[in-house]
């Protein structure tokens, strides 16, 4: 029993997918899912639930997660303090599931390489509703720029399109009519939140309103993403979050076209929270980053 596959374990136990957990270790979801699969069989009992939503810890799972993950903390606290790297500057930073699972681990291993004396503590919620805590540094939160509770900055707008696996279509391009007759992934509370949702997305592309929401409902983007992944319908895809798995083959754009709004992602600065030369470098980094991978985006 590998301490490589522990890692693995706590990673898509902790974030409740093996896509996510992928993202995170710089792995492939089938490389996740097998050394799951590897780890069960060696244990002989079955650590994760398979659901139509994505997974689920069952009670041997969940046992064996709250040791690991105990167990991997001190690990890691121990080499950084036998490593004298027991000092270092903690940035705390909020931010939604889909963002930080999405764009922000799949590159925060070069920020740590720019700033090696720098930890960063992500704290992640599904809305951006009481993010903006104390003990925050910065935030980067969804939303129309005015947020109350600190000062914005813009990063990036709303465009999305529809995405799904290849093998929903046999990876052939079709027609926006289509969508009315592929099962479509909901995900709750969009409206209040501001997302685009599927009746947007249809009068956007100019087709009668969609059907309403059938089994295929979510309250967590990354688990939607998941399930488009693994051929299950059609969701929505948001161009900064899901360009990489499109890039890598594990999601198509079915149908041309995509929709964009004034809405979209911020840095925000909690009130109170001084400008420090930590959170600039990291907001600096963050601008860096968005214009490597869409060079068309000009940032202030």
């Amino acid at each position: 029993m590998s301490l490589e596959s522990l890692r693995v374990f706590e990673a898509a136990a902790r974030l409740r997918g093996f896509t996510a957990a992928a993202l995170e270790l710089g792995t492939t979801q089938p490389a996740v899912s097998q050394q799951v699969k590897r780890l069960e069989a060696q244990l002989g009992t079955r650590l994760f639930d398979r659901i139509y939503r994505g997974i689920e810890l069952t009670d041997a799972g969940q046992s064996l997660f709250e040791q690991v993950h105990q167990g991997l903390q001190a690990m890691d606290e121990g080499i950084a303090e036998a490593s004298g790297r027991g000092q270092h500057e903690v940035l705390q930073v909020a931010t939604d599931f889909a963002f930080a699972a999405f764009w922000l681990m799949p590159r925060l291993q070069r920020f740590h390489e720019a700033y090696p004396q720098v930890d960063v503590s992500l704290v992640t919620g599904e809305r951006s509703q009481g993010m903006l805590r104390p003990d925050i540094d910065v935030a980067v939160l969804f939303g129309d720029g005015r947020f109350h509770q600190g000062e914005s900055r813009w990063l990036f707008d709303e465009e999305v399109f529809p995405v799904c696996s290849p093998r929903l279509t046999d990876g052939k391009p079709l027609s926006a009519v289509a969508l009315e007759r592929l099962p479509l992934l909901h995900l709750r509370g969009e409206q209040a939140s501001g997302w685009f949702d599927w009746a947007g997305v249809f009068r956007g592309f100019g087709l009668a309103s969609p059907p309403p929401p059938g089994q295929l409902r979510f309250d967590n983007y990354t688990l939607l993403i998941q399930a488009a992944i693994a051929g299950q319908g059609v969701g929505i895809g948001w161009g900064h979050l899901v360009d990489g798995l499109v890039e890598q083959g594990l999601l198509c754009r079915p149908v041309e076209g995509s929709l964009r709004s004034s809405r979209g992602y911020y840095v925000v600065l909690p009130p109170r929270k001084r400008r420090g030369a930590l959170i600039e470098r990291f907001v600096e980094w963050l601008e860096r980053e968005l214009s490597l991978s869409n060079p068309s985006v000009a940032t202030d």
